[in-house]
């Protein structure tokens, strides 16, 4: 089979993806319409120039579509992937994520967001709470947690003493992120 077989036979794949998920977002759209329309509203005064929306499909399942290809490889390679996602609540991690890991083998790429540490894990070295959710070979974990919560989230919320943060700050590499942290802190 020749390579341009090949993009041929993966733009087929994507056309009848986007068309599948064009079809899932028009049968919401009808089942809803009021809904809808008063979502379209509230987005557009918010976002008053948006993509069109068959562009948007199109490229983002191209891009999904390498994701699958990076999962092969890291599935035949034994290799290990650990992305971490930073960013505020709401700033769109979450949405990120999900369009990631829609097309992608729950096996091979998983996503871990801790929860507040439990009264054992405030006495562990800040670190411990990632070691046991770090990829194994032929794995791909995404982290959707800032690995700074320590030094902003945690103290903020007392789930840190200040020479926790500062332990923190001892053991992490001295980093933008770290300083930024500290001085808002």
């Amino acid at each position: 089979m020749s390579s341009e077989d090949t993009q041929f036979e993966g733009m087929d794949w994507i056309r009848a993806e986007l068309e599948d998920s064009l079809d899932e977002d028009f049968e919401l759209e009808i089942s809803e319409p009021a809904l809808s329309m008063e979502l379209r509203k509230i987005y557009k005064r918010r976002h008053p120039e948006t993509l069109d929306r068959r562009i948007y499909f199109t490229e983002l399942l191209a891009l999904q579509a390498e994701l699958i290809k990076l999962q092969d490889w890291v599935e035949h390679t034994g290799e290990k992937i650990a992305v971490i996602f930073e960013g505020r609540d709401a700033a769109g991690k979450g949405g990120v994520i999900k369009r990631i890991t829609q097309r992608l083998n729950p096996r091979v790429c998983r996503v871990v967001a801790l929860t507040k540490p439990s009264e054992r894990e405030r006495t562990q070295w800040y670190f411990q709470r990632y070691v046991p959710h770090l990829p194994s070979g032929g794995e791909i974990v995404l982290f959707d947690r800032s690995w700074y919560n320590r030094s902003g989230v945690e103290r903020v919320m007392g789930f840190a003493s200040e020479d926790q943060v500062e332990q923190f700050f001892q053991d992490v590499p001295n980093s933008s992120a770290c300083c930024c942290a500290r001085a808002s802190g």
